[in-house]
Parts: structure tokens; sequence; C-alpha cells
């Protein structure tokens, strides 16, 4: 997540130069800790709340467990990633409690600009395909236009909205007063009940007005919603790039309202992230959801372990699964990698494997979850989501057959798939090429092991029991190409433990790296590799 980059990157160095000591000295420890701890002032973390983090780790990484250890630098990040989790909310973290009586009333409190009205569609849509039937309650009768809004984004969501008043409306250069209020928000917010049990919508969830600081005036009209309504989750909405202040705002909420759990939104930006480290171990509330795109499908359940492990670079395996299982067809994906095993996937099986892909999201988004993944951010970053649609139109410019044996694709079919596609003849090319390279890639892990390349302890050693593990370590000569076997030897050492030891993240080989739970289906064989050599990238 980009609210983290930077503090990933400053705990990667933290630890780096543990790596290749044996054995930890205290002034080691000290020199860790230090590093640690001005990695996350600069992410704007709260004082206290480093204070006591690393307060904690030193205790830790002092005493026994470390020195013990047969790895003392592995431990020592294992210990970093318990207390992370534990300041993220570990115990605390819960599901929506939802009403034995329906409706389920949820209320949406925060800052102005901190993004409730747009979280209220994100949620209305997460619980409509969850099953439930939301109601939106436009009960923000002040900021200019946030119930036009509001209907925006419920319209997007095809969620229903219920906004009986229009709220504060301007257009062209019309500017509203200051504090104008167009009817009656706590009237809104209990007539929303009835509605919602008349029609019978079984959760309702309603977005107030927000406050530029901690208004009394607002907050008491936002304590007399909940004393109307008497909702059973009221979700304090905070920006991810508040920074240092988000802990007087949260406690503020806190004590106004009285919250019950945290929403963080806008972890996309590049915030550095204080807000999410601050806000859980200060008010000691749950955070339930978050926030990372502007897209109705960007949005999570908020797991405070698989948010440390993202931090320090180990990835988020099991969201990735879940969403791969919420949206792929598992028959499909075991044919599709029968097809890679046996050599004959074509053009048109990726093609519908990329169209599924982007089911779950961008491209840097899925990619963000593999471990090892932040020393390759600059490659992100630079990333053209486009490149995927070009892609795309170039397949979709092509015959079924030429789909199916792109081996018949000559130079005049390359002019004719170019001008289909409206690109050039070196881009089809290109293309081509990679798939090739691809689609044997894709075959060798298929065939010789179900581990996903650079994913650490998640099942490393592919690439040595593959076919070719062997007999590509000790560098025969095959007849291939110069430059496959170039990029085969990369792949090897990527894989090899040599490759994992002396490069790479930090945090790579942390024993306890959350491992694949059994009992769920593979990973479909798109994610398992392959994918970013098909749009230029290694």
């Amino acid at each position: 997540m980009a609210a983290f980059s930077s503090l990933t990157d400053r705990l990667s160095q933290a630890f780096t130069h543990l790596r290749s000591k044996g054995r930890l000295t205290e002034a080691d420890i000290d020199g860790t800790i230090r590093e640690i701890r001005r990695a996350l002032l600069d992410a704007d973390v709260s004082l206290d709340v480093v204070r006591s983090f690393t307060g904690r780790i030193r205790e830790r990484a002092l005493g026994e467990e470390v020195s013990k250890a047969l790895n003392p630098a592995q431990q020592v990040v294992s210990i970093v990633y318990d207390e992370l989790t534990d300041i993220l909310g570990a115990g605390v973290d819960r599901p929506l409690n939802f009403a034995k009586n329906p409706p389920t009333v949820i209320m949406l409190a925060g800052l102005q600009g901190a993004g409730k009205t747009t979280l209220a569609g994100k949620l209305g849509y997460w619980l409509k395909d969850a099953g439930h039937t939301p109601l939106l309650v436009a009960a923000d009768l002040q900021r200019p236009n946030a119930v036009t809004q509001l209907q925006v984004v419920g319209e997007r969501a095809e969620v229903p909205v219920y906004a009986p008043e229009p709220g504060v409306q301007t257009s062209g250069s019309e500017l509203a007063a200051p504090g104008q209020v167009t009817g009656d928000p706590v009237k809104v917010a209990a007539d929303s009940i009835r509605v919602a049990k008349d029609k019978l919508y079984d959760v309702v969830i309603i977005d107030t007005a927000g406050r530029l600081g901690v208004d009394q005036e607002l907050m008491e009209q936002a304590r007399n919603i909940r004393d109307a309504v008497n909702p059973d989750e009221i979700l304090f909405v905070i920006d991810a790039m508040i920074g240092q202040d988000a802990v007087t705002t949260a406690k503020a909420f806190d004590q106004g309202v009285d919250f019950t759990g945290v929403v963080l939104s806008k972890l996309d930006g590049d915030a550095r992230g204080g807000a999410a480290l601050s806000v859980a171990s200060v008010t000691g509330k749950p955070i339930l959801f978050d926030s990372n795109g502007e897209g109705l499908k960007d949005f999570e359940v908020f797991h405070p372990d698989r948010m440390a492990s993202r931090i320090l670079d180990m990835g988020d395996i099991l969201t990735l699964i879940e969403q791969a299982q919420r949206q792929f067809d598992e028959e499909e994906a075991r044919k599709a990698a029968g097809k890679m095993s046996e050599g004959s996937f074509g053009l048109d099986d990726f093609l519908e494997q990329l169209q599924q892909v982007r089911k779950l999201g961008s491209f840097k988004s899925i990619l963000g979850m593999i471990p090892g993944m932040a020393q390759h951010r600059k490659e992100l970053e630079q990333f053209d989501e486009k490149e995927v649609d070009r892609t795309q139109a170039i397949i979709q410019s092509m015959t079924p057959q030429e789909r199916r044996d792109p081996s018949i694709i000559d130079g005049s079919r390359r002019a004719r798939i170019a001008y289909g596609a409206g690109t050039t003849v070196s881009a089809v090319n290109g293309l081509l090429q990679r798939f090739e390279q691809a689609a044997k890639m894709m075959k060798r892990m298929t065939n010789g092991s179900r581990s996903i390349p650079g994913m650490g302890g998640m099942g490393a050693g592919g690439g040595k029991k593959g076919k070719k593990g062997k007999k590509g370590r000790k560098g025969s000569r095959s007849g291939n190409p110069m430059k496959r076997e170039a990029e085969e030897k990369a792949l090897r050492e990527r894989l090899s433990d040599k490759g994992k030891s002396s490069g790479g993240s930090a945090f790579a080989k942390r024993p306890e790296t959350p491992q694949m739970p059994e009992g769920l289906p593979d990973l479909p064989p798109n994610l398992g590799g392959g994918l970013g050599g098909l749009f230029g990238g290694r």
C-alpha cells in the first residue's frame, strides 16, 4: 500500500545489517531500534505509541528468545511483526455487529474530507455483495451537494438512497454560507429507520455531516442522531493522511459519540500511514475496514496481522487467495493449469484469464500483495495500467485460430493485427515474444512446483525441483539462445536459497510468515507467475 511504502523501505533498511550477523550484541539491537524509532516518527506515528512500541521490542530482543535463537536476526523481525500486529489492533479485531432484529443501523462519523460519503457507497456495495439489502441515508445537509454526491455514489453501487431533504445545493460559482443547513438531519435519520422497516431493508447506513476540526455544535448534532437511531455500529472514518493529529481527533470523537469501530480511508495515497499505527492503539477500538482507492471494490476487511505483514514486505497471500476465490471459477482455473502443463495454453486462454484477473482490481494492488515486492516498487509505480488494455486490444484483433496457435502469425498477419488494435507491429511482436517466454515459464512451474516465485516461506524452492533444476544449476549447454539462458539463470537465482539470502526483502525468511491454509484451492495459474512478462516487465 502506498501509505506505508516509505515505512516499509525504512524498516527494511533497519534490518539489512542484521542478516549477516550470527550473534547480536546489545549495540546491534539498540542501533536497529533507533532506526525503527526514526522510521515510525517519520511516518507520523504518535510519539507515545512509538515509545511503548520500541520499548517492548527492546525488552524482548534483549531476552532469551533472541539470544538462544538459531537465527537471531529473523527472531528480531518476528518480534517486530508481533508488536506491529499488536499496535494495529491484535485481539480487538471483529466483524460488524448485526442487529438480531433488522434493520442493522450503521452511523458514519468523522472530519470533513475524510471520505465518509464515498465510503458509505463502498460499504453499501460490500454489504449488497454479501447478500444484504442496504439503504444509504443522506443526513449530511450542511456540506454543499453532499446529498447529490451520495445519490450518485448510491447509483454506481446500485444501492437505494433515502434523501427526503436536498441539503445545501450550489451550482457554478455559487458559494454556500459557512454553517448553512437545510432541513433537520436528526429527523431524516430517524425517519429512515421507519422506511427501512417498511421496505424490508436489513442495513441502514447513515452519512452524517463532517467537521472542520472538532466542532462542538456539529458534535452535538452527531450525538442527537446517535440517540435518535440507537445505532448498532458507529464507524469513525479517518483519513490515513491525517498523521500526528489522528490521536487528538480520534480521542475527541471517542468522547463525543463513543464510536465502536474505525475505518481507514485513502490508504492508496502518498501519506505516511501514521494514523493506522496510532488510532487503534490509543483508542482501543478496532479498525474494521480500510479503503485503498476510488473504485467501489477498493474496500476490504482490516486484518491487523495481514497489514503488519504488508508493512514488513511479507505480502498478503491470504487476502489474495480470498479475492481469487470470490472472482475465479475453480474448474476453469484447473483447465487453464492443465493447458499450461500440456503446452497448449494459447492467447485466447490468456485473454480469458486476464479478464478474470482484472476483476480483482488493479495489477499494482495485486502484485503489492506478493512478498518481497518492495524491492520492485519503482517498477510497480512506473507500470501503466493502460498497458493491459493495449494487450487486450492486440489479442482481440486476432482471429480465433491465431489466438489458439500464435505460431501461424506471419508478417502480414502482424501488420493486420497492429492496424486493428491501433498500435505498431513492434508492439505485436513484443507481445508474441513475451507470451512465448511466459508460456514456457508457466509450463515449468506447473510441472515442477506448486509454489509461487519470490514468495519466500510460501513454498520456496520451486525452481530447484523443476525438470531442469539440477541440470540448469550446472550451467549446461542446451543449445538455447544466450538471452534465454540468462533469463533462466536469473530466475533460478531468485528461487534458490542463495538468492533469498543475498538479496530481496529483509523479511522474506521470517519463520512465522503466514502460510497458505490447507484445504484452499491453488491460486489460479495466472497469479502463479508469468503475467508480468506479458506487459514488458520482469
